[in-house]
């Protein structure tokens, strides 16, 4: 029972992918290195996700060996994916609370 590629997913590796991204981008424009940022983690969780369908495709068709690869696929996944919904909402926020502001 292989589970060490479940520990990829934390914070730490979140932090390391936003990191990469904002220094590949510091010649551009500010709000374009946060909008290619976003773009990056939003194709990220895409990928995460087809990958996890692709291994309950695998699964129901009986080509899975065992079930650990399923459950780390959808547990990246779901992470990838509650992660971007939180950035998301927080970004949101921002918007509303600048829209705000009295000028």
């Amino acid at each position: 029972m292989d589970i060490s590629s479940l520990s990829v997913i934390n914070a730490d590796y979140y932090n390391e992918v936003a990191n990469r991204h904002i220094s590949a981008n510091k010649t551009e424009e500010p709000f374009s290195s946060v909008l290619e940022s976003a773009i990056n983690m939003i194709d990220e969780t895409n990928a995460l996700r087809k990958k996890a369908d692709s291994e309950e495709i695998r699964f129901a068709l009986g080509e899975a060996e065992n079930t650990h690869d399923l459950l780390i696929a959808e547990t990246k996944a779901l992470t990838a994916l509650q992660y971007t919904v939180a950035v998301r909402d927080k970004a949101l926020e921002a918007y509303k609370e600048i829209m705000n502001m009295q000028i």
